[in-house]
């Protein structure tokens, strides 16, 4: 079986690094960027040096101004690190078409079809790497595997700089060590599961059963005895364009029910909202589509001033869009839409009301939140 050569490329404390190199003043000095330290803002990145004070990323500014008051705080340049991660992608580019970026600072690679070219995977990783630092002077960490969750897992064990390369051969020896909060998926919550079962490292959690974690766990309980073992049968996907970011639902009993439609608008606004900001992108033009009891279908779109990956706003012109749609038969299925995608770029805080501010850091808090604890950890008590 040829086994797949997949690289993961994550820069290190990217948005603090770009700033730190571009002003030679504030190196080797605590950076955190995200804005003014009296604002209502929220870290977006923090260089190693103001880590050190327990700062991170999604912290208010107030509580980073507190733990390390002598930081340098600057304001987000997003035009400045969008500028920069196409540089890094440009880089990636010369070595494969096939790039995955997660965000604009890190990205999957499969280079299975570029050895013969540039040679091993681990020498691509480290012209990679190397190319970076000497271009770019920038540095970024590591990992090289035969699979995406191996290669992302690896280039964080040695941040910052770090390059670490996991041999088929030694998956095991690899991953048996580590703690079982290094498994995706594996929150506060799993682990203390986990914990009270006894397993706290994945030589732990390997140990046990299928039928056993699948009995405690549910469906999970799959995903985490495959990752024990080291398989992960997921694709890099290619940088393909996204034209559109759609959801939707056909109903089990056909509604006409315009609260209700509201609610399950609220819902699928919540999901593509997600989606956008996962993939880093937003969007400027939304799309309402309804299909009735009799199979005919009707759209309605509207193109907003701003392009936007948050859930109000999408909500907030979907429900409008509703209210142009006849519902004097029955729907059995509404879907949401959102096209005209641009790259996101970090909102300029500046330019939005107070409320607006407190509801883009509220939505980052939540999105970690569900990143860490899982999809259903928290959401909107209207859709309990």
């Amino acid at each position: 079986m040829n086994l797949r050569k997949i690289i993961h490329v994550d820069m290190d404390a990217f948005y603090a690094s770009v700033e730190q190199r571009d002003d030679p003043t504030i190196l080797a000095k605590p950076v955190v960027v995200g804005g003014k330290p009296n604002s209502r803002s929220v870290v977006c990145a923090a260089s190693y040096e103001a880590r050190k004070f327990g700062i991170h990323s999604a912290m208010s500014m107030a509580e980073a101004f507190r733990r390390c008051p002598q930081a340098i705080f600057l304001p987000v340049n997003a035009h400045k690190y969008q500028e920069v991660s196409m540089q890094i992608r440009e880089i990636f580019l010369t070595y494969t078409p096939i790039v995955e970026p997660l965000s604009l600072d890190e990205a999957f690679l499969d280079v299975s079809g570029s050895t013969s070219l540039f040679g091993p995977a681990e020498e691509i990783a480290l012209m990679i790497k190397q190319r970076i630092q000497q271009e770019l002077n920038l540095t970024a960490s590591v990992g090289v595997a035969s699979n995406k969750f191996l290669a992302k897992l690896a280039s964080d064990l040695q941040k910052p700089d770090g390059f670490v390369v996991v041999q088929q051969d030694r998956v095991q020896e690899f991953l048996d060590p580590l703690s079982v909060e290094r498994l995706w998926g594996v929150g506060k919550k799993t682990a203390e599961q986990l914990h009270k079962i006894n397993v706290k490292t994945i030589r732990d959690l390997r140990y046990l059963e299928l039928e056993y974690l699948t009995q405690v766990f549910g469906i999970m309980g799959t995903q985490l005895y495959q990752l024990a073992q080291g398989i992960d049968d997921r694709a890099v996907e290619g940088d393909r364009r996204i034209k559109s970011i759609g959801r939707e639902i056909t109903f089990a009993t056909d509604i006409v029910d315009q609260d209700k439609l509201e609610e399950i608008l609220l819902k699928l606004a919540v999901d593509v909202g997600r989606s956008l900001r996962k993939k880093a992108l937003c969007a400027k033009t939304i799309t309402l589509k309804v299909r009735y009891d009799d199979f005919h279908s009707a759209s309605h779109s509207y193109t907003m001033s701003y392009p936007t990956d948050l859930d109000d706003e999408i909500y907030h012109e979907a429900c409008k869009l509703l209210r142009k749609v006849s519902l004097k038969q029955p729907l059995r299925l509404i879907g949401l839409a959102m096209h005209n995608l641009t790259d996101k770029l970090e909102r300029q805080l500046a330019l939005f009301s107070e409320p607006q501010k407190d509801y883009e850091t509220l939505t980052k808090v939540l999105d970690l939140l569900k990143e860490k604890y899982g999809e259903k950890s928290i959401t909107r008590a209207r859709l309990l």
